[in-house]
């Protein structure tokens, strides 16, 4: 039984030391983060139309890379037909109220994971190079999974505006998705949505 038990941890931690190493140099704070067109933010619940506090950590982390310039343009990735309501649409709204120009703002309604915010970022709007913009806990996996996808991220850490006790239950949570997150990357998963290739982040730069 404790063999049994061992091994079942290491099952279960090496997808997440996977996501940590792959990470490691890879993340930055906003005020350090390096140079990149694009920044990818992702998506996460909207509460009555309106970015949950730990949506809006990320779009006022993303909204502080384009006002220093080390972002020229924002991919808005999430659910748009989620239970909660439409992310991007969201996302898009409170990064307008807080100054980002419209024209600088491209929404994937399709990001419906980080794995598929990640693939369609690459095959939909072809985005090669980008910072990749959410919290603490989520940052190693949604860097790795893009790194994985042969995009050149760096992970961009957002405030969470939450508290310590639900900081902790999403820590547990990513810990526990890093076995998906592996197991799509180990099967070169397609998006849940194939869309047609769509140059609107590429108009955006112009």
């Amino acid at each position: 039984m404790a063999v049994a038990a061992v091994a079942a941890v290491i099952a279960v931690s090496s997808p997440w030391a996977w996501t940590s190493l792959s990470a490691r140099g890879q993340v930055y704070a906003v005020s350090d983060a390096p140079a990149a067109d694009v920044a990818i933010v992702l998506g996460t619940e909207v509460v009555n139309g309106q970015p949950s506090p730990r949506l809006k950590g990320r779009l006022e982390a993303a909204a502080d890379l384009i006002s220093s310039g080390t972002a020229r343009v924002l991919l808005v990735s999430g659910d748009g037909s989620g239970d909660s309501g439409d992310e991007p649409a969201a996302m898009t709204a409170y990064l307008v109220s807080l100054g980002v120009p419209a024209d600088r703002i491209v929404g994937d309604p399709y990001g419906l994971d980080t794995y598929d915010t990640c693939i369609r970022a690459r095959d939909v709007y072809g985005v090669k190079r980008a910072l990749v913009v959410t919290q603490s806990y989520h940052v190693d996996r949604a860097v790795t999974l893009c790194r994985h996808l042969d995009i050149d991220a760096d992970g961009v850490v957002a405030p969470c505006h939450c508290s310590w006790a639900l900081r902790t239950s999403k820590s547990l949570r990513d810990y526990l998705a890093s076995g998906k997150a592996a197991w799509d990357a180990v099967r070169d998963r397609p998006p849940a949505v194939s869309s047609p290739s769509d140059p609107a982040v590429r108009n955006a730069l112009r």
